[in-house]
């Protein structure tokens, strides 16, 4: 390869990298670029009707999925926004809640959040597998009462928006998943439910939609994201709770 085709090049890997983590929803960090705003109608450019709330979708990619089927079930209805890339674990939340709740600069209405896939995951340096997944050889990212401890403290700072808050239990672990453990995404909805209940926060049941549908709605067996047929059930049962939680705010 000479040099004038090196940037092509580059560019052309590039783009293939973020249109995989786009579409598959793989465990990559990092934010969204404006190429891969392109790439996902996640990340199309909200223009907000000032006469409409603002909604806030804090996740990881299962929410990168179900963010453009709920955006278009709430058209006229809501300013639905999403963060800038994968919410991760309950330490990047930690780390970049405020960056987050700073995008557009706006106020908001209501926040959707979750955190709980990434927690619950073992991930080993040396495995070879997509995310470093090894739930055999792996280190466990929070462990339940370290994620109870983070999502306190990450609730008391969404709280401090005025926002209405609104929380998603994490969907199913498949059979072979090669870096979670079935019975876990249970464990760790019990935990989160236990926090949100002390802060009269309502929770929306992902994980009871999913439940027992993972091989109806599964991209693929043993993986934990879902189809644009799954995304698109999601998405519209989070517009359905955006909206009963906007509608019963005083």
């Amino acid at each position: 390869m000479n040099k004038s085709q090196a940037p092509s090049f580059v560019f052309l890997f590039l783009m293939f990298a973020i249109f995989t983590h786009a579409e598959t929803g793989v465990d990559l960090p990092g934010e969204a670029t404006s190429a891969t705003q392109e790439v996902h109608p996640a990340y199309a450019v909200v223009v907000d009707d000032p006469a409409l709330p603002r909604v806030l979708l804090i996740g990881d990619s299962i929410s990168i999925g179900y963010t453009a089927p709920a955006r278009e079930a709430l058209q006229g209805k809501v300013n639905l926004h999403r963060i800038s890339g994968n919410g991760g674990d309950t330490q990047r939340g930690l780390a970049n809640l405020s960056k987050w709740l700073a995008v557009e600069n706006g106020s908001w209405a209501l926040i959707h959040f979750n955190w709980g896939l990434w927690d619950l995951c073992y991930r080993n340096p040396e495995a070879q597998t997509q995310g470093n997944r090894d739930k055999v050889h792996g280190t466990l990212t929070s462990t339940p009462a370290v994620y109870a401890a983070n999502l306190e403290t990450l609730v008391r700072q969404l709280q401090e928006t005025g926002a209405k808050l609104l929380f998603a239990t994490t969907t199913p672990v498949p059979e072979g998943e090669i870096g979670r453990i079935i019975g876990d995404d249970i464990i760790y909805n019990r935990t989160a439910r236990e926090v949100m209940q002390r802060h009269n926060i309502p929770v929306n049941d992902l994980h009871a939609i999913m439940a027992g549908r993972m091989a109806e709605f599964a991209r693929a067996p043993g993986d934990v994201h879902f189809t644009s047929e799954g995304s698109e059930l999601l998405g519209k049962v989070v517009a359905e709770a955006i909206e009963d939680a906007l509608a019963s705010s005083p």
